[in-house]
């Protein structure tokens, strides 16, 4: 039978839109939450540690804590395009900065942290199904491997 697994993550960012006609412009933060879920079948070796397990909860962890939770979480995230004195002064004050191909905006995030996830967990017979975040309380930004036609 097949199963799903998902486990949540919160962590802090701050980041800005850069040409952006509203206050989002302007660097800010949020207390985002992910919800990464993996599909796949328990494990059936009697010998197998993991028997009876699709992905241990920890392994699923230190997984997402090192392709996106390590980076991310308390950074300041800008497009590389973003204003040259706001990124220098940035740097220059040794902040954890990450500048991204792209504007960060929570549909960019999600597909970029999708990117990095899917190598580590899809393996076998298991598959990344679903990567959800949360920008606010009542935002949030869902893929769903369902949903994507380009595979």
């Amino acid at each position: 039978m097949l199963v799903r697994v998902t486990k949540i993550f919160t962590f802090e960012m701050a980041h800005a839109l850069e040409k952006y006609n509203g206050p989002c412009k302007n660097i800010h933060g949020h207390s985002y939450r992910l919800e990464v879920t993996v599909s796949g079948y328990p494990e059936k070796r009697s010998n197998s540690p993991k028997k009876g397990m699709v992905i241990d909860f920890g392994d699923l962890k230190k997984i997402v804590e090192k392709t996106i939770i390590n980076d991310f979480d308390h950074a300041i995230v800008l497009s590389k395009n973003a204003d040259k004195k706001l990124i220098n002064a940035i740097k220059a004050n040794q902040q954890k900065l990450i500048l991204t191909n792209y504007t960060p905006t929570s549909e960019n995030l999600l597909i970029d942290f999708v990117e990095r996830l899917a190598p580590h967990l899809d393996i076998g017979y298991n598959r990344l199904i679903s990567v959800t975040l949360s920008e606010t309380a009542s935002s949030y930004v869902q893929w769903r491997q369902e949903d994507d036609y380009d595979d």
